[in-house]
């Protein structure tokens, strides 16, 4: 990518859009398109259409998604298959129909089986049933894939799909209903905290309430109380963590460096499977995790596991020989990355 040329961020507000609109501006890139939900609603096919006949970007990240935890993929899945799937088709069309030189369209590693073996290669897509909570979202990310290399194969556009691990960073979402495992974990033992040390204030500042009565009968639904922090499932799931910022540079490498073309071998005459895994590669369990960040936090309550809830897939680990071999590797660990996370959010975020 030339660094003169226009480059439109969709989802720059959210945890991996804003880091790529981060990277980019620090490495140089001075042509960066982005609005907000308000300017451009990407449900809307006028309003893209009208935004790319305006635009005419010449490359495309597309990490504009409606996103969230088991709870919201579980309450909320008409809402996850509908607006993905709307998203992603109007962005992914009109980059075709006005001539995007390259797309970076960002999934995520639930679209592999439920029980696919560990690590997961990107041969494993569509090879077994997949998680029930998080079903419609990954069919979401799926039709994604299979619509970027659709348009390459028919068409020869240029359109590569990445799909990222459990990403944690500046700007995630630490909504207690809709918010991952990570940023969960770490704002309901914060809170736990708070209320040990009987910091009310605070308590009343981060949750937005009036009073500490209403505070805490709302942080109660959540299973947060000074004593105690309920975490769903026995805590025996592996999960694998990636720095947003790292998975930001990930994305940048691979529109500077990689085409669709480099995504399968060449010999293959069946072209498919050729998004790539982004990951560390590494995983820990949700309550090895959890232990951690009540030790970063100074939490002096108890961790309960709440076993009448659904643990979700057991293991996602994804096999990542593909990226490095394409010549990327992440930078940031989990133990660094935890602390810089917290230190974020104590911040004001």
């Amino acid at each position: 990518m030339d660094k003169n040329a226009k480059i439109y961020v969709a989802g720059h507000r959210g945890l991996v859009g804003s880091a790529i609109l981060e990277n980019l501006i620090s490495k140089g890139y001075t042509n960066i398109v982005f609005k907000t939900h308000k300017e451009l609603d990407l449900l809307d096919p006028r309003q893209v259409a009208r935004f790319f006949e305006a635009q005419k970007p010449e490359y495309v990240f597309l990490a504009a998604a409606k996103v969230g935890g088991i709870v919201a993929n579980n309450l909320y899945r008409a809402d996850f298959i509908y607006e993905n799937l709307m998203i992603q088709n109007n962005v992914i069309h009109h980059s075709y129909l006005y001539g995007v030189k390259k797309l970076l369209f960002l999934g995520s590693t639930c679209i592999y089986p439920k029980n696919a073996p560990q690590p997961i290669k990107e041969d494993y897509l569509l090879t077994d049933t997949l998680e029930y909570t998080n079903e419609p979202y990954a069919i979401a990310k799926i039709a994604g894939i299979k619509t970027c290399e659709s348009y390459n194969l028919q068409y020869g556009t240029n359109f590569i799909s990445v799909m990222p691990t459990n990403l944690y960073g500046p700007n995630d979402n630490f909504d207690l209903q809709k918010s991952h495992v990570l940023p969960a974990l770490i704002r309901k033992i914060h809170l736990a905290k708070l209320l040990d040390e009987s910091k009310y204030d605070e308590v009343l500042k981060d949750t937005g309430f009036a009073t500490l009565e209403d505070a805490k009968i709302y942080l109660k639904k959540f299973g947060v109380d000074q004593n105690t922090v309920e975490i769903w499932g026995t805590g025996n799931p592996k999960r694998e963590f990636l720095w947003s910022k790292d998975m930001a540079d990930a994305c940048v490498f691979i529109m500077e460096n990689k085409d669709f073309k480099d995504t399968y071998p060449k010999e293959e005459t069946q072209i498919r499977n050729t998004h790539i895994n982004i990951g560390t590669g590494e995983e820990i369990s949700i309550k090895d995790l959890a232990f951690k960040i009540k030790e970063l936090i100074g939490f002096r309550g108890d961790l309960v596991f709440n076993t009448d809830k659904p643990d979700g897939t057991m293991q996602k680990l994804t096999d990542v020989s593909k990226l490095h071999a394409l010549g990327w590797k992440h930078s940031v660990n989990l133990d660094k990355g935890l602390n810089i996370i917290y230190n974020w959010y104590l911040n004001g975020k």
